[in-house]
């Protein structure tokens, strides 16, 4: 089974912007790489950090706040659970959320799963795709959500529709140029459908 191995962002000051993720809570889960490769706009993905309690997310948001992130949506209760979206001071969005509605502990900046959300144009093309590079899935629901069983990895893989992920994130889904992105793992290297570069990486 391929592997799925590493998550490195492309950033114009690696110093800084690894000091935000290890304040954030990020740092054992995404790896840092100097880039000036134009990018605007969104870039096609998000890092959704899956929590225990509404009282996590709060502290999760907060941390990010205070180490330098933005609001792009307020934690807020939905008929989903409760999350928050914020953006990274090197434009990552990072979307923090639960299932669950009330708290039943004391609050943490408790990270239970990090999911990297990559927005496709096509979810069953770009599952085709990935099969095909020997990547089991996990979960499918139709053209909608595809997620990897990814064991071995830190971070879970999954696909989005790259319209709904921009709504959902609560940003335009236009963007040009890089995605800022690679990924690591021992199928690589190669660019998949909708441009995000797999890199060759030791698992």
């Amino acid at each position: 089974m391929t592997s799925f191995a590493s998550v490195t962002l492309e950033v114009s000051d690696p110093t800084a912007v690894d000091a935000f993720y290890e304040a954030f809570g990020l740092g054992p889960y995404v790896n840092v790489r100097a880039s000036d490769a134009p990018t605007t706009g969104f870039r096609g993905f998000a890092l959704s950090l899956v929590v225990s309690q509404p009282g996590n997310v709060d502290a999760l948001v907060g941390a990010a706040l205070d180490a330098g992130a933005t609001i792009l949506r307020p934690a807020t209760k939905g008929f989903w659970g409760y999350g928050g979206v914020v953006r990274a001071p090197d434009g990552t969005i990072c979307k923090i959320a639960t299932s669950k509605k009330k708290d039943t502990g004391p609050a943490a900046r408790h990270i239970d799963q990090v999911v990297l959300l990559l927005g496709v144009a096509d979810v069953k093309a770009s599952k085709r795709f990935y099969v095909d590079r020997g990547l089991a899935v996990g979960k499918s629901f139709g053209g909608k959500y595809v997620e990897f069983d990814t064991p071995s990895s830190a971070v879970t893989l999954a696909l989005y529709p790259r319209r709904a992920l921009a709504k959902d994130t609560g940003v335009s889904q236009e963007g040009t140029g890089s995605h800022r992105i690679l990924i690591g793992g021992d199928a690589g290297p190669f660019t998949d459908p909708d441009g995000f570069v797999w890199e060759a990486a030791s698992v």
